[in-house]
């Protein structure tokens, strides 16, 4: 994104399940809204993280492994993407 070219309106998250975005930043939102948005994506993840940690996970299979680490890992892209938003938002003022 150059400084000559706006940033489009709808930004698509980064899909990994689908071929067609589906999930949508809509980057003209107010700033607080976008940090809100990611504020509460990194908090959950933060939170989730801890219970984890806080487990015992001796008895889990590997499929329950999978599952913990992928919800952080879309919560973290998801709050990664928004951010991205942000920082083009914030190098256009």
């Amino acid at each position: 994104m150059t400084a000559d070219q706006p940033l489009p309106r709808y930004t698509p998250l980064t899909q990994t399940a689908t071929t067609h975005p589906v999930l949508l930043i809509d980057s003209h939102a107010p700033l607080p809204e976008l940090h809100a948005c990611v504020s509460e994506r990194l908090h959950a993840t933060l939170d989730f993280l801890t219970l984890v940690a806080c487990s015992s996970l001796r008895d889990s299979s590997t499929s329950d492994i999978n599952t913990l680490t992928n919800v952080a890992r879309i919560l973290v892209q998801d709050a990664t993407d928004v951010f991205g938003v942000i920082e083009q938002r914030g190098l256009e003022g």
